[in-house]
């Protein structure tokens, strides 16, 4: 009975952590740019003892282990505004105050001093470094290769990476990644299309759907274990009624 209350027990985190993880999907349901997480869960068996006096082979035991969160790169829906999306695999390049991130959000806006920023107000790396205008220029451009150009001329290229394992991006907030492996440039995997900007992949219905899903298990198995545990205290008070 011990074994089975443990094994709710791991069931019951994992749970718990999903049931994180869909609540921030939720919550990020119209920030620009965003990628959805996914659970994912792994069997773990341990054994239940080691002796080598039992008839038959100790049972093991199935435990439930987290084993990360997939990060969903479908391309969210694109609206018009006056921005930068992103088409296909690859990421924008910010400076951000705890050093380079990458984000999909191309919600760009000049700062005070005429640099091309998020709409958090990071840097937006090009090639070169950060992307700068002067007052007289207009007519700010973007083209499908990332080249940024005024009616003076080109001012810069937004740098485009990718990764070779994209679901070894850690999240940072403010809808930022890092990664510790080092970032390749996109090349003719990924364009730019100016004018666009790309929205949230996370759909509201299927994670509600989710939400309901995984809230009834978490709630079912805790009812299970709350019964078993009084099965076992009844067990326990009866043992010690017979024996006294």
């Amino acid at each position: 009975m011990e074994n089975a209350l443990l094994i709710g027990l791991s069931r019951q985190m994992a749970l718990g952590r999903e049931l994180d993880i869909i609540a921030n999907n939720m919550a990020n349901v119209s920030t620009n740019g965003f990628k959805g997480r996914q659970s994912r869960f792994i069997e773990y068996l341990m054994p239940g003892a080691s002796a080598d006096a039992f008839m038959r082979p100790d049972r093991k035991l199935s435990f439930v282990a987290e084993a990360g969160t997939a990060l969903d790169l479908v391309g969210g829906p694109v609206e018009n505004a006056l921005d930068a999306a992103i088409k296909g695999d690859g990421f924008f390049v910010v400076q951000a105050p705890a050093g380079e991130r990458y984000t999909r959000n191309g919600a760009f806006s000049l700062n005070a001093q005429g640099q091309l920023v998020t709409s958090d107000g990071h840097l937006a790396m090009g090639e070169s470094g950060p992307i700068a205008f002067s007052p007289q220029e207009t007519g700010i451009a973007i083209g499908n290769d990332g080249t940024v150009s005024t009616t003076q001329g080109q001012r810069g290229k937004l740098r485009l990476v990718r990764f070779a394992d994209p679901q070894a991006l850690k999240n940072e907030g403010a809808n930022l990644f890092s990664s510790t492996a080092p970032a390749q440039a996109a090349g003719t995997a990924a364009q730019v299309e100016a004018g666009a900007l790309e929205r949230s992949n996370v759909q509201p219905i299927l994670e509600m759907t989710r939400l309901i899903d995984v809230n009834r298990a978490y709630t079912s198995l805790s009812s299970m274990m709350a019964r078993m545990d009084e099965l076992r205290r009844t067990a326990i008070s009866r043992l010690a009624d017979s024996n006294a």
